[in-house]
């Protein structure tokens, strides 16, 4: 009988006990998660008050430096009749020189690592690493003897309140001929949230025959037509 009553005794507490423990915890993961909920709420509050709805002319002129982490460099390039083959490029730099008066009197300079390719290609061993193979070979980017792929505006054209055409020279394996993209003005920040400077974005295409420039490997098995894919943003330097 006191074994029992003894016993009973013992369950209850340890049921109280967990309980407790139990509505501590759930008591603590809500004032968490509200925590995390007023965070999200001014993030999302200060970015709401920075509309990404900024002139280009209302912008400070001067020199834009790449925001590297939102930018990015691909193409795309038939295989075999099948597939728009897609690859892009992790070592890259642009200036941009903003004029918000007359944005077409603005300047940009470009420049490409081509041993920076990547591709989807599984192997990387000391064989078989297709992206070094594609960088250095003398038959692709010959990048060892060619370390830069560049392009320079040399003329830029207002198409519409955001879009634009940018002609300019590029160069690739030694050779600069003109190439054009077709460009969009995404958007723009007075002041950016969280990087707290002027910033801009863009979107880009240009579309070019490789041949041109003396990259003919596996022309037409590989495409002669090379879509070049630009989504960049600038900061103030």
């Amino acid at each position: 009988m006191v074994c029992s009553l003894f016993s009973n005794f013992m369950l209850a507490s340890i049921k109280n006990v967990c309980s407790i423990s139990i509505n501590k915890v759930i008591k603590r993961d809500n004032n968490n998660m509200k925590k995390l909920l007023l965070s999200l709420g001014v993030s999302m509050a200060a970015v709401s008050a920075h509309a990404v709805n900024t002139p280009v002319s209302d912008l400070p002129a001067g020199d834009y430096i790449l925001d590297k982490t939102h930018t990015s460099i691909s193409f795309k390039v038939k295989h075999m009749g099948l597939s728009n083959y897609t690859a892009r490029f992790n070592d890259f730099d642009a200036t941009l020189t903003l004029d918000p008066s007359d944005i077409t009197k603005s300047a940009l300079m470009a420049s490409v690592n081509p041993l920076s390719i990547e591709t989807d290609f599984q192997h990387h061993s000391d064989e078989k690493d297709f992206n070094k193979k594609l960088g250095e070979n003398a038959d692709w980017f010959n990048g060892l003897k060619f370390p830069e792929v560049t392009f320079k505006a040399t003329n830029l054209v207002k198409t519409s309140d955001n879009t634009g055409t940018m002609t300019g020279d590029f160069t690739m394996l030694g050779i600069t001929k003109p190439a054009t993209f077709d460009v969009t003005f995404n958007g723009a920040y007075a002041s950016k949230p969280f990087a707290n400077v002027p910033a801009m974005g863009f979107s880009a295409v240009a579309n070019i025959k490789r041949s041109e420039w003396g990259f003919d490997t596996y022309v037409p098995n590989i495409g002669d037509d090379v879509q070049i894919i630009i989504e960049t943003e600038f900061h103030k330097k």
